[in-house]
């Protein structure tokens, strides 16, 4: 049975997650259309953050987040009828109008804070705890569900990794859209999709056609890190009481 109904995902991340491979499985669905990170300019004007490429983000991206709410709430191009919105959570800053939010599918994407912290201090240095997202992705949900009624879906990164088709399908399930065996590979690559940051952050997602397993990490926190990890932990481990398996 075709998907005809629009429906909006807004998954919401963090960042050193599979996020942008999880934007993968979507962008390759022939329903679908996405997009990534769109507050991502907008943050980094209101910030300041010296993030790689910085100044070509806010040069080519939209720095008003009224107009990204309106792009993210607006028609979608003719024949897709599902648009899947790669969003870090801690992009939506407190100044942003929350009500949008009740106009999409809001779900969140967690992964362990410990392996998240030991990848983002390899690319960036030492984080913040604002930097990681855990914060932001339990303010979301506990909004989300505040308003809603309905403790919105969450997955985590190891059991999408360990089982995506079963991940994905009940994803798909919990979101009200069939699953697509199309979702579970790609090709390699970059996309016209991808934001101008792709060459600072993508050369991983690049190169798969998949998922890859899931493989253990073995790097402690560093010990300037362990507090930081300690509240990152307390979020995580609320989200992950709801995660779909």
């Amino acid at each position: 049975m075709p998907q005809t109904k629009i429906v909006r995902i807004a998954m919401w991340s963090g960042p050193r997650n599979i996020s942008t491979a999880m934007m993968r499985t979507w962008g390759n669905r022939s329903d679908s259309v996405v997009i990534d990170e769109p507050f991502y300019a907008y943050y980094l004007k209101a910030t300041g953050k010296k993030h790689p490429g910085a100044d070509e983000v806010i040069a080519t991206g939209e720095t008003d987040w009224r107009k990204v709410v309106a792009r993210l709430t607006g028609p979608l191009p003719s024949g897709k009828s599902i648009f899947f919105q790669k969003q870090m959570a801690h992009h939506l800053l407190p100044e942003v109008d929350r009500e949008w939010l009740i106009g999409v599918t809001n779900c969140f994407l967690i992964r362990d804070p410990r392996e998240v912290i030991a990848s983002y201090i390899k690319k960036q240095e030492d984080p913040m705890l604002d930097d990681l997202g855990f914060v932001q992705q339990t303010e979301i949900f506990q909004w989300v569900r505040g308003r809603t009624g309905t403790a919105p879906p969450v997955i985590d990164a190891r059991d999408v990794l360990e089982n995506p088709k079963r991940i994905l399908e009940l994803l798909c399930d919990a979101v009200g859209i069939e699953f697509s065996e199309s979702m579970l590979s790609w090709p390699s690559g970059l996309r016209d999709t991808d934001g101008v940051w792709a060459k600072h952050w993508y050369s991983e997602v690049a190169r798969s056609t998949s998922f890859l397993p899931y493989r253990p990490k073995r790097e402690a926190v560093p010990q300037r890190s362990r507090e930081i990890y300690e509240r990152c932990r307390e979020c995580y481990d609320r989200l992950y009481e709801h995660r779909l398996r």
